[in-house]
């Protein structure tokens, strides 16, 4: 099997996320399914949001030394003599930096000054298991005993209770970082948020025999179902978006990435979004610049989060996307040519309030031997904080407790 439906890393192959999370999602209370949506707790009407984030997570634990290329740094190129970038093929380039060529989609954002990206981030520890760093990075709260990840928290900062406040768009498992007490949605689309067998033959007749079900049973399901019916109703303007799918690349992100744009343009109150990018995790076989398994991640990275941008309209000026991994790879090749587990690693910014068109960040030398890793000198929550700040004006203590954000210098202020 081919190392991109295949991740090599025994421990990804073994457990798959939806299996992981699968119980998580059965067993979080008041959970009701919606077609393929799952909806936690109670429902209430919104106004249009001001601001919406858009947090696009690299599972697998992506190269953020191929994505953004230390070119000045000779250790780069000598502990990488198959896989490295060559440097006259990077494109955005500083003293320092360049990015990836099959980025190239990504260059009028950048070019625009709305994408900047932030180099050396990561946990204020190493953990090189991906299930155990994706729940310290989507918590981000080390130490906590509190099942509440980072987004969950985000959205409990204000006093709106609907579950359309955030949503996951993806495989339809809600992800660690919006779990928690907070009111949220998971789908597998649009089309998908509506009551199974509702359609234009049934005359309303289901709605009104589940009506005649729940609408005075006092129990957790009893509200969840209730609350069902309202986020459906209130998710109709969403529904009647028309989809710009063909303009997306082929592939799971630009699919997920177009029903995102659908919600966003249906202006209907949603402030915080997930999906992800799967199968990072390449310890062997990457490939050439051009053509191979980190060509094509690059490349489909670019020409989705590009596509997006442009499907926004007018809703462009208020939508920010971050993304994020569990973890870097480390900075010599293997025999394999891959790479192996590591630390520090880049987050990309984009879209409104973002100080664009540069690269972020405190570079450390980097040093050439088996173990060697990319030393992580901005704490990933950093970079969230200032996001959070800037464009919510949310209390990054409330979001992050436990840590005192460093600037970063990425973000305006709203």
């Amino acid at each position: 099997m081919t190392p991109r439906t295949q991740p090599c890393c025994s421990e990804f192959a073994a457990v798959s996320r939806r299996g992981l999370f699968t119980g998580a999602v059965a067993l979080a209370g008041a959970t009701t399914i919606v077609g393929s949506a799952a909806i936690t707790t109670s429902a209430a009407a919104m106004s249009p949001a001001p601001s919406v984030l858009v947090v696009l997570s690299l599972r697998g634990a992506a190269d953020g030394l191929s994505l953004v290329v230390p070119h000045a740094d000779p250790v780069y190129y000598s502990a990488r003599p198959r896989i490295a970038v060559p440097s006259d093929q990077l494109l955005a380039k500083d003293a320092m930096f360049g990015l990836h060529p099959q980025l190239a989609p990504l260059l009028p954002l950048w070019t625009a000054g709305r994408l900047a990206a932030v180099q050396a981030t990561g946990l204020p520890a190493p953990n090189r298991s991906h299930f155990s760093a994706m729940e310290e990075v989507e918590d981000a709260d080390p130490g906590s005993d509190v099942r509440s990840g980072w987004l969950n928290r985000l959205i409990g900062t204000d006093s709106v209770t609907s579950p359309l406040q955030a949503i996951s768009v993806g495989d339809g498992i809600v992800p660690t970082s919006l779990y928690g007490p907070q009111a949220v949605m998971s789908t597998d689309g649009v089309d998908s948020v509506a009551i199974p067998g509702e359609d234009k033959w049934d005359n309303g007749g289901r709605r009104a025999s589940l009506h005649t079900l729940w609408d005075d049973d006092p129990s957790p399901l009893g509200k969840a179902m209730r609350a069902t019916f309202d986020a459906v109703d209130d998710f109709e303007p969403v529904r009647e978006t028309t989809s710009s799918a063909d303009d997306y690349p082929d592939s799971d992100l630009g699919r997920a990435l177009s029903e995102v744009a659908r919600v966003i343009r249906g202006d209907i109150g949603v402030e915080v979004i997930t999906v992800d990018q799967g199968n990072w995790d390449m310890h062997s076989d990457m490939g050439s610049v051009q053509n191979g398994w980190m060509s094509d991640n690059a490349q489909d990275l670019a020409g989705s989060i590009a596509a997006f941008f442009g499907d926004l309209g007018t809703q462009a000026a208020k939508v920010t996307l971050v993304t994020i991994s569990e973890f870097g790879r480390r900075v010599v090749e293997n025999a394999s040519n891959g790479l192996d587990h590591g630390y520090g690693n880049v987050m990309f910014v984009a879209g409104a309030g973002v100080r664009g068109g540069r690269y972020y960040g405190t570079w450390t030398p980097l040093t050439e031997d088996d173990d060697s890793d990319l030393l992580v000198t901005t704490d990933y929550r950093s970079v969230l904080a200032e996001i959070v700040s800037a464009r919510f004006g949310a209390s990054t203590a409330a979001v992050f407790p436990h840590f005192t954000p460093e600037s970063v210098g990425v973000m305006t202020s709203l």
